[in-house]
């Protein structure tokens, strides 16, 4: 599996692999492939904290690290962001919280080491500050979930030797990465997790191949086995983005509740609500979901990052007093496909054998095996 993008940044496989948890990132590394640390929910010195453990977990393997700089959000100044949180949305919140039975956090507005929602609140200037630490570690590429890094980051990762890769949901964003020299893009399909456009994988990726030009394409949305990375590569794409698979390995943090629901849910049991971050993210169904997404709902999600300030304590809190109704994770079409507990090695083993197969199995169709 040794397209351009796998020896661009020195992997056996170009299988990306998204993770807010360390441990995944570094195992599925030293498994060949390239664990993508999710820097968004953490400060500073947690993503410090996190980036020197991989260091030194991660066999000098190469790894990468997610940031989110929307390029239309609504500023950086949070305290006057606050102020702009209209009162029937703080109503609603409040509604929400007595129904759900959701007390108060424990330390509000304060950084959290959980699962919920810091993440959601999404600044330019709190992501170069987490770009000033992740440039002090050997990354070996940078991700942009949301448009192309600024002209002055995409410089500073240039010149630290720091491959570039961009997210994007439409084939009229792919020429925002071309101009921005952006040296990967991956291609989102709307079956994935997290942030997502509406365009289905198979659809996407050949127009983003044929738009990209010279520059190399990475599929996401719907990838869980070799089959679907042998697809992807049909389709013109040279490696694959993962991240809902890797919630249910033994190294994942998720809380093992939550785990449970991905095994019992199917693939129709995601929806694609901006309740989140203010941006349409793809998570798992949960009655607090459905309280946003319900027609009688009396107000609106507001947009990034007035949304994620609004639901960010409430979201935390729940995960702090284990309020099930609320917690759920982002997660990708592929959770139909979740149905038991692995670990880190066992997918990847079981992807590159799958994908083995799967194009031996296509060779043998095609007669080019006589």
């Amino acid at each position: 599996m040794q397209t351009r993008v796998a020896e661009m940044l020195g992997a056996e496989f170009p299988i990306f692999a998204f993770s807010h948890c360390r441990d995944v990132v570094a195992a599925v590394s030293r498994a060949g492939g390239i664990g993508v640390m999710g820097a968004v929910r953490l400060t500073p010195q947690q993503l410090k904290i996190e980036l020197d453990w991989i260091d030194q977990h991660v066999d000098g393997r190469p790894y990468g690290v997610d940031f989110l700089l929307p390029s239309d959000y609504e500023g950086d100044d949070v305290e006057a962001l606050e102020r702009e949180i209209p009162a029937e949305h703080r109503a609603f919140i409040e509604n929400l919280e007595s129904q759900f039975g959701i007390p108060p956090r424990n330390n509000p507005g304060e950084p959290s080491e959980l699962g919920g929602g810091d993440g959601l609140v999404s600044t330019h200037a709190h992501a170069r500050e987490l770009i000033e630490v992740a440039l002090e570690h050997p990354m070996a590429v940078a991700v942009s979930a949301l448009g192309p890094f600024p002209a002055d980051l995409a410089e500073r990762f240039e010149r630290a030797g720091v491959r570039t890769a961009g997210m994007v949901g439409q084939v009229k964003h792919v020429q925002k990465h071309v101009d921005a020299g952006t040296d990967i893009i991956i291609a989102v399909g709307t079956e994935a997790a997290g942030h997502t456009g509406d365009i289905t994988t198979t659809v996407l990726v050949p127009q983003v191949v044929d738009a990209a030009g010279d520059i190399p394409v990475i599929a996401a949305g719907g990838v869980g086995d070799g089959r679907q990375i042998a697809s992807a590569l049909a389709l013109g794409a040279e490696g694959v983005w993962t991240g809902s698979i890797w919630l249910t390995t033994a190294e994942s943090d998720l809380d093992p509740s939550v785990q449970e629901k991905l095994f019992a849910a199917t693939s129709q049991d995601t929806v694609r609500s901006r309740c989140a971050s203010g941006k349409p993210v793809r998570q798992l169904v949960t009655p607090w979901v459905s309280a946003w997404e319900d027609p009688g709902a009396p107000v609106s999600p507001l947009p990034m990052p007035l949304q994620g300030l609004l639901v960010r304590d409430p979201i935390v809190s729940a995960w702090e007093h284990g309020v099930d109704p609320v917690m759920g994770t982002p997660v990708g079409q592929i959770v139909g496909m979740l149905n038991r507990r692995t670990t880190v090695r066992d997918v990847m083993l079981e992807l590159v054998e799958e994908f083995a197969d799967s194009t031996q199995r296509l060779i043998a169709l095609s007669g080019m095996d006589e």
